[in-house]
């Protein structure tokens, strides 16, 4: 994935000017910034949700004019439909696409079960926890096999515990996938706990200030944030995030 040059106005606004990135495939990468740095913008942009007003992104090599299937998104809420089970919210996309039935409950209940989320196929958003209703969310962005796989502040609800959990699921399911993940987050620890790169954004507007390697052994758990290198890394780009807000 590739973004050249990217900016967006809003009216006399400039709210994302000159982002220039390339994400690699398999990489996961997380942006940190201010609130207001435009980052969930970026995102709307990446997805096709919405247009930038100059450059241009691609994603395997062609370039993104709307929504599509190698794009899964998921924001914070999870937004399911609360009146669909967990399989038949999962199951969703694959709907769209009219994959035969018998082929969609076996994708689905493949991603139910790396998920986490075996035995729960018949419960309703309303029967579920936060955590479990996020992890609904990303089987269901998931489930059509994308390319890149967008997260926008995906565990910002959620209690620290839980949190915590969801950060090593995330990593998990990264390492089981191989899927491209560009993930928003405002946590800076979780930033730097999830990704192999952490890119810092600065504000007014919203810009690429920093791009960091995360030095990090790639299997880690939750140990390692109580790490000198972790606690180190985390204070640098903590640093970058106030400079640049």
């Amino acid at each position: 994935m590739r973004l050249d040059k990217v900016g967006r106005d809003f009216g006399t606004t400039r709210a994302l000017e000159d982002i220039t990135l390339e994400i690699q495939d398999g990489e996961f990468v997380c942006i940190v910034g201010a609130s207001g740095s435009g980052k969930s913008t970026l995102l709307s942009l990446i997805a096709g949700l919405d247009a930038p007003t100059t450059g241009t992104i691609t994603v395997d090599g062609r370039p993104v004019t709307g929504p599509g299937p190698e794009r899964g998104l998921v924001f914070q809420t999870g937004a399911l439909h609360p009146w669909r089970t967990v399989e038949e919210n999962v199951g969703f996309g694959l709907e769209l696409l009219r994959m035969k039935k018998t082929e969609r409950r076996e994708r689905v209940a493949w991603y139910l079960a790396e998920v986490g989320l075996r035995g729960l196929e018949g419960r309703l958003p309303r029967e579920l926890s936060g955590g479990q209703r996020q992890r609904v969310a990303i089987a269901r962005a998931l489930v059509c096999e994308p390319s890149v796989l967008l997260l926008d502040e995906p565990f910002g609800a959620l209690d620290c515990q839980t949190k915590d959990d969801m950060q090593v699921f995330l990593r998990q399911v990264w390492k089981d996938t191989g899927t491209t993940i560009l993930m928003v987050t405002h946590d800076v620890e979780e930033a730097v706990f999830l990704a192999q790169r952490v890119v810092v954004f600065a504000s007014s507007p919203g810009r690429v200030a920093a791009d960091l390697a995360v030095a990090l052994p790639p299997d880690r758990g939750l140990p390692i944030k109580r790490e000198p290198d972790f606690i180190k890394l985390r204070a640098e780009v903590d640093d970058l995030v106030r400079a640049h807000r």
